[in-house]
């Protein structure tokens, strides 16, 4: 049964309430710390949405996921986090190439509770990503167009 099937089968709001984490998992292949035309995604890649009690951060839940030939994942977590702090978190890259972690983008909160004026129950990550080794050949050429110029 796919994950969208499993939504429309939820239960009322509150406990056994669920919810569909979905993002993406790139390789910056220029080393710029965010996605350009240059990128790749990962298929393969692990991640964990994960929540923790805002008062005492201690972990309450996490659900694994793995991303799918478009660098997509798509991860069901269980009941209401309204008051937990819930986070996509990279997990590894089968990407021999691409296996560091860009500072920044290794993980991405998601807000886990009806209680937020949002009527759909999928709730959408920013992308994680990892960092190539070395950067294309063509990549300085690329981010060129991402300098400032003053006039």
């Amino acid at each position: 049964m796919t994950p969208d099937r499993l939504l429309r089968r939820t239960a009322p709001k509150g406990q056994g309430s669920r919810f569909l984490v979905q993002g993406r998992v790139f390789c910056d292949t220029c080393k710029a710390g965010f996605e350009t035309p240059a990128t790749t995604y990962i298929e393969g890649a692990k991640v964990r949405v994960q929540c923790r009690t805002r008062a005492t951060s201690e972990k309450t839940c996490s659900f694994d996921g793995v991303t799918d030939a478009t660098g997509t994942y798509k991860i069901l977590v269980a009941d209401e986090h309204e008051h937990d702090i819930c986070e996509s978190v990279l997990i590894s890259s089968p990407d021999g190439s691409c296996q560091k972690i860009v500072q920044g983008r290794e993980r991405a909160q998601v807000f886990l509770t009806h209680n937020n004026g949002m009527a759909s129950d999928t709730r959408f990550a920013n992308a994680l990503g990892f960092e190539r080794k070395t950067p294309f050949a063509f990549c300085a050429q690329l981010m060129k167009q991402y300098e400032e110029v003053d006039v």
